[in-house]
């Protein structure tokens, strides 16, 4: 999220249906910045839900020693692998 683009409340209010429609597509949170009071950023519920899920995976320290594990185990291609027939019902979702 560090290279997020910034305008003012002003731009934002005049172009709102536009600047919406570029977040959510764009898949880019947008900053407004105000005169008098908090700035606020602007993000698509999805990008809003794929953060905080990240933020609990990064927080939940047992989680990351688990994907520290799986990750090291599969280096060392001793992980699981699926079968063609288990694959094919896996990417025939």
């Amino acid at each position: 999220m560090g290279d997020m683009n910034s305008i003012s409340v002003n731009k934002f209010r005049d172009n709102l249906k536009s600047f919406v429609e570029q977040v959510v597509t764009q898949h880019l949170p947008l900053k407004v910045t105000r005169r008098s009071g908090d700035d606020f950023v602007v993000l698509s519920a999805d990008d809003w839900e794929r953060e905080q899920e990240t933020l609990y995976v990064l927080q939940n320290s047992d989680l990351m020693k688990q994907i520290a594990a799986s990750a090291a185990t599969n280096a060392k291609n001793k992980g699981y692998k699926p079968t063609a027939g288990e694959l094919d019902e896996i990417t025939g979702i």
